[in-house]
This record gives structure tokens, C-alpha cells and sequence, in this order.
């Protein structure tokens, strides 16, 4: 099997930033039949299902890295997915969303500061594999949560390019609006 390049790529301009505004959980296998740009293979332009999402804004200490391991001996290649996302402020209600988010295994839209949207944990979604809930020791640190979730994949992150005016709706992913609560 050949294995031809296709592309190169330019210097691009310096005018991109780091970090999340938002992440989006869907429940596993409800995206249905998922299509992809004719030209672009690692784009996606619409799922077939009705997946609900449940929005979690986040600020900064929050990212997403894809680690590529790659074997030559076993002729194997994969993309380790791990997102690492801060909550701030212990509450009830985050203890139970994110007790059912570590024992779920959804898939997760990342919308980063440059106004990306990445599917992580497209085909076997993302297991949570660690996390604290922290009150902090002085004054000004974290009383919140961490969380970490991994997907391990055939390819990075899909790019999701559903329309300029609704990213996601237009795809016919809900957001459920209904149950946002400062959590």
C-alpha cells in the first residue's frame, strides 16, 4: 500500500491562541451516520442522528492534546485524545454530573478560542481517567474540580464545519439549554 503524501504546508501567520470556551458532552453512539467534506476527509459537515449535548463553559486550565503513537514494527498507528478541563466552585450539583461523567463514555465537541469546534472520541468515545475535587489551601486557589478524559482513536480530532451561522445546529445537535445551571 503506497503511502503518498498529498500536500505541503506554509509558515502560517501568527494570529492564533491556546485554549477552550466550551465543551459539549453528547451520549455515546447517538450521532448517527457522520459525513464528511468530499475534499477535506478529517472534516465533518453533518451526523444523520439527533444527538442532545449539554454545554460546560470553561476558562482557561483547560486543554485538549493528541499525543500520535505510531509503530513501525506493529504496523500500527493511533491518536491518544486527552482533555484536561478545570471547573471552578464545589457545588451538589456538580458532584452528580460529574460523578455521571466519570462513569460515562460520551463523545465531546471541544469549541476552542479560535472558534474550532473537534469531535474527540468519535467512533469509541472518551472514558474519564482521572480528576480531583479540590477546596484549595490558600485564599486564591482552586475550589473546584478537575477532570480528565482520554479517547484513543484511528485519527486526530475531526474539525466540524456545519454552517457559519448555528456551528452546531445546523448539524441538528441540540443543546440542552433547559438543564444549564452554574454547576
Amino acid at each position: 500500500m503506497a503511502c503518498t503524501l498529498n500536500k505541503g504546508r506554509l509558515e502560517p501567520c501568527k494570529d492564533a491562541v491556546g485554549g477552550i470556551q466550551a465543551v459539549y458532552f453528547i451520549d455515546f453512539g447517538t450521532l448517527g451516520t457522520i459525513s464528511y467534506d468530499v475534499t477535506l476527509d478529517q472534516e465533518i459537515t453533518d451526523f444523520a442522528g439527533t444527538p442532545n449535548a449539554f454545554k460546560y463553559t470553561v476558562k482557561g486550565n483547560s486543554s485538549l492534546e493528541q499525543t500520535i503513537t505510531s509503530s513501525r514494527e506493529n504496523g500500527t498507528t493511533f491518536y491518544d485524545q486527552i482533555l484536561t478541563l478545570t471547573f471552578k466552585k464545589l457545588s451538589p450539583e456538580s458532584h452528580q454530573e460529574l460523578s455521571l461523567l466519570a462513569i460515562s463514555r460520551p463523545h465531546i465537541i471541544v469549541e476552542d478560542n479560535n472558534g474550532n469546534f473537534m469531535l474527540v472520541g468519535k467512533e469509541f468515545g472518551a472514558d474519564a481517567n482521572g480528576g480531583t475535587v479540590v477546596t484549595g489551601a490558600a485564599m486564591g486557589d482552586l475550589s473546584g474540580y478537575t477532570l480528565t478524559l482520554q479517547g484513543m482513536e484511528k485519527h486526530p480530532a475531526n474539525f466540524i464545519n456545519f454552517g457559519a451561522t448555528d456551528p452546531l445546529g445546523d448539524a441538528g445537535v441540540t443543546i440542552d439549554a433547559s438543564n444549564i445551571t452554574d454547576i
